[in-house]
């Protein structure tokens, strides 16, 4: 769809990459001062003036570590595991939105023209006639498409949502390669629970975007932001949908309560034990790019991407577009960093659990309604009263074993 340019594609990719590396340092220091106001400490105060100067003495620290590789460990899985955490991280951001977009516009399409009757010359035909103008339209608003500059690497992917996730459950490979080169027991026990988390929790992730994808008729991120602007935020219409998506997010990106690949009680330091200098650097900054795409699927797909009503509408200038979208997700990222520091670390069994008798159901059971609503030609509006019905009565299900159980132990 877009032409391709070298130049505009070389220069994408290196400011994007410039500050997705910039923002993943100060993440490191913003969760640390995020830490400490939940705890009631200081937190970093000592580097620089008010400690903005600690991930620079963070990152320098690990480069001039000693880059140590343990006698025992598989040396080409070792060194490749960061690379694939790094490596798919920053691919999945190629196809995410970061600022002013415009819908690509889809093909016409032909028209069977009947041949019964007598024949009709096809230049007096209003059928070819129609079909000609139609192609016409499209021409002119592919070209208007390709002369504006979209705030995307890859514009006009019809695949955009599916490619983001591809690619971003391939990330599992960086962590159990991790643990099974180290021929460690803690990072491998490590490596195959975070298996397990990361396929159990890829299922209500991907069902929980097939409602958004079923209403909006396109995997094309551009043009979900862009039905947002004139149809409502996709939060108001399916809030379950997005509480699902925000779950198990959470859960991809190894957050607390999720983070039971790398929990120190049990396995030391999980998948990474052996790593440390810039081999470990890249797993950390893997998960906070990781964690920066979560918020940017979250905002795009639910809460209207870069429109913001009667502040950033089609018509505002792309400046204002890109400071919306960026205030959204850095309100996400500091939701995600409270809930980090907020809420306890989950069992195992409790965090499979959750997946597959909670998430997954109510998954379901929100894409059914969804169809429902679609098929029968109803307002999009009865999904919201439908969705909170629906998290109410599997509440309400969820409380019912303990209380025959409790029932059963006063008898």
């Amino acid at each position: 769809m877009h032409d391709f340019n070298l130049f505009y594609a070389l220069a994408t990719i290196v400011g994007v990459f410039a500050v997705i590396m910039g923002t993943c340092a100060m993440l490191i220091f913003i969760e640390r001062k995020v830490a400490a106001w939940v705890q009631d400490r200081l937190g970093p105060n000592r580097v620089g003036p008010a400690g903005l100067l600690q991930s620079v003495a963070d990152g320098l620290k690990f480069l001039l570590k000693e880059d140590i590789i343990p006698r025992q460990v598989d040396k080409v899985l070792f060194l490749m595991a960061p690379a694939i955490a790094m490596c798919t991280a920053l691919l999945a951001f190629a196809v995410v939105p970061f600022g002013a977009t415009s819908v690509p516009p889809e093909r016409p399409d032909l028209m069977v023209i009947p041949v019964s009757g007598p024949v009709i010359d096809p230049m007096n035909d209003p059928n070819v006639a129609r079909l000609v103008t139609k192609f016409a339209d499209y021409d002119r608003r592919t070209a208007q498409y390709r002369e504006s500059y979209q705030f995307v690497i890859a514009p006009g992917l019809d695949i955009g949502i599916v490619f983001v996730f591809a690619i971003t459950s391939l990330a599992v490979y960086a962590i159990i390669l991790g643990g099974w080169a180290a021929n460690n027991k803690y990072s491998f026990i490590g490596g195959l629970r975070s298996s397990a988390q990361f396929v159990s929790y890829e299922i209500p992730l991907g069902l929980s975007i097939l409602g958004v994808v079923l209403m909006t008729g396109s995997l094309n991120l551009e043009k979900i932001i862009w039905d947002q602007t004139g149809g409502g935020w996709n939060i108001f219409v399916q809030p379950l949908a997005w509480l699902i998506f925000v779950t198990a997010g959470l859960a991809e990106c190894n957050r607390v309560p999720f983070d039971l690949p790398e929990a120190e009680q049990e396995l030391v330091g999980g998948y990474h034990t052996e790593y440390s200098a810039m081999k470990f650097a890249m797993f950390f900054l893997g998960e906070y790019t990781h964690l920066v795409t979560t918020s940017f699927l979250n905002v795009i797909v639910f809460f209207g991407g870069w429109h913001f009503p009667f502040i950033a509408t089609a018509e505002s200038g792309w400046l204002i577009k890109l400071l919306v979208i960026a205030v959204k997700v850095a309100c996400f990222i500091l939701f995600f960093m409270v809930v980090r520091w907020t809420l306890p670390r989950f069992r195992f069994d409790q965090l499979m659990a959750l997946a597959w008798k909670v998430l997954i159901p109510l998954a379901i059971a929100n894409l059914i309604c969804v169809m429902i609503v679609k098929q029968l030609g109803w307002s999009v509006w009865i999904l919201g009263p439908v969705s909170i019905g629906i998290l109410i009565g599997a509440a309400w299900l969820s409380v019912q074993p303990m209380r025959v159980e409790k029932a059963s132990a006063a008898m």
